[in-house]
């Protein structure tokens, strides 16, 4: 086993990198006969998928593993070399590139710190769990010049490609609006009145990283942290990241939408969980209404199924002035306004992606990375803008919320759509919050107007010192 955080000061300033990683070269020597070799940081069900996928590549070798967890890295026996702390891993000078697939707290640290170690990075989704955090990424791999790419897949699958180019060349005419939905059957998290014991294989001062190492209240220690906020984004950074940065990629955008609106709640589940398991947001950008929604409860208790609205369950629904395109992972196709389909557009889910990645890391190509580090952190900033927006949340009566939302037919329909299974489901409808209206400055970077201070607050967290992003990467 390598690796010790405890056995040593690991270089002074914050995450440890900046004195010394940072006068690492900025183009690296690929191994042998032109292999990639990489570390895999986080060896969870996500992790080992990626070793899986990174491993299966003739020209990649795995090199080093590391996790807070030993009992995950244990698994591979002598295959890998074992490091328990991160910053060991990126000291090892036969790493080329490394595979982030840590809770969505350490994205962002150590995706900067792996740029001033000289290291290529691909980096799981949502990249940043703030919207800060995004920022100081790309700031670091365009400054020491690394190819940083994004788990978000989808990038690679032909299908929201292919919509892309046809709704770009306005064959459908002119975009009304936009539903991007994510309905996933979830289960509650259970319910722990005192704190729960730290497993005592797992280092839970690196775990925490830069995120408050509070007592743990929950009774799984690793899946459940993502529907805890200091850890975790929900269902929107979980999962509905994927369909936004469909939009993204589909639409070439470079900018959020200017302002969010989010309503939802956690209802019916008594648990440790904070995130919402219904929550719908209403965007605006250049004049286009989007919906962003996810659900994690079923049609009712005696229907354990998904829902579906608009004919989908996952996905985006894009209408246009003469069609409408819905996309989701493996495909689609677009209809016209009486509902005959007119085009089928086939996927894959993303196969390649991997690949991809790997030929830019050897290339030194950045624009020809399928999920670019600016993208990725686009449309975890988006996720971001309707989280704050939920977590500045307050009560709010139905009415409250359908006054809110008037001026988008579309958001009217959710919201009737969403009460109607909250009621088969018994909830609670007096659970349901609303937050503030929130306007994003594209230019600034920043939230302004009325409820800005509060935004603004969370479009940062507060770092511990040993592992914050520094000021300037």
């Amino acid at each position: 086993m390598y690796g010790n955080s405890n056995r040593r000061e690991f270089l002074k300033s914050s995450i440890g990198i900046g004195a010394g990683l940072a006068l690492a070269p900025s183009i690296n020597v690929l191994g042998a006969n032109d292999r990639v070799r990489i570390g895999v940081i986080g060896v969870g069900g996500q992790g080992s998928h990626h070793m899986n996928q990174f491993g299966k590549l003739p020209d990649v070798d795995i090199v080093a593993v590391s996790d807070p967890d030993i009992t995950r890295m244990q698994k591979f026996g002598d295959s890998v070399k074992q490091i328990q702390d991160f910053r060991d891993l990126l000291e090892l000078p036969d790493i080329d590139a490394v595979v982030i697939a840590s809770p969505n707290h350490w994205h962002a640290p150590m995706t900067v710190a792996a740029c001033q170690a000289g290291k290529d990075v691909y980096v799981e989704k949502p990249l940043s769990h703030s919207i800060w955090g995004g920022k100081q990424m790309a700031a670091a791999a365009a400054k020491y010049d690394r190819v940083v790419g994004a788990g978000t897949q989808q990038r690679s699958c032909p299908a929201p490609n292919a919509a892309g180019e046809d709704i770009r060349a306005g064959k459908y005419g002119a975009i009304k609006w936009i539903h991007c939905q994510v309905f996933n059957l979830r289960d509650p998290i259970g319910l722990v009145s005192e704190p729960q014991a730290v497993p005592g294989h797992i280092d839970y001062n690196l775990w925490a990283g830069p995120a408050p190492m509070t007592p743990v209240m929950r009774k799984n220690f690793h899946y459940d942290l993502h529907w805890q906020w200091n850890w975790g984004d929900g269902e929107f950074g979980n999962w509905a990241v994927h369909y936004l940065d469909d939009l993204c990629n589909m639409l070439k955008w470079e900018t959020p939408p200017t302002s969010a609106l989010s309503a939802g709640g956690r209802f019916v589940w008594k648990d440790n969980g904070e995130t919402p398991n219904m929550q719908f947001v209403l965007m605006e950008r250049d004049g286009v209404n989007i919906v962003v929604e996810t659900r994690n409860l079923p049609i009712s208790p005696e229907r354990k199924a998904a829902p579906v609205y608009l004919g989908r369950r996952h996905g985006n629904i894009i209408q246009c002035e003469h069609g409408v395109v819905k996309i989701a992972r493996g495909g689609g196709a677009a209809y016209d306004n009486d509902g005959k389909e007119i085009k089928k557009y086939p996927g894959n889910g993303g196969r390649g992606h991997h690949r991809n990645f790997i030929d830019a890391v050897k290339s030194r190509r950045k624009q020809d990375l399928a999920a670019p580090v600016e993208g990725g952190v686009l449309s975890a900033l988006i996720c971001q803008q309707g989280n704050i927006s939920q977590r500045l949340a307050k009560q709010a009566t139905l009415e409250e919320v359908r006054a809110n939302m008037k001026q988008h037919e579309d958001a009217l329909a959710t919201i009737d759509a969403v009460t109607k299974q909250l009621n088969d489901n018994s909830a609670d409808l007096g659970q349901m919050q609303m937050g503030p209206k929130i306007v994003f400055d594209v230019e600034k970077g920043r939230f302004v107007g009325e409820n800005a201070a509060a935004a603004n607050k969370l479009a940062r967290y507060e770092m511990r010192k040993e592992f914050a992003i520094p000021e300037e990467v």
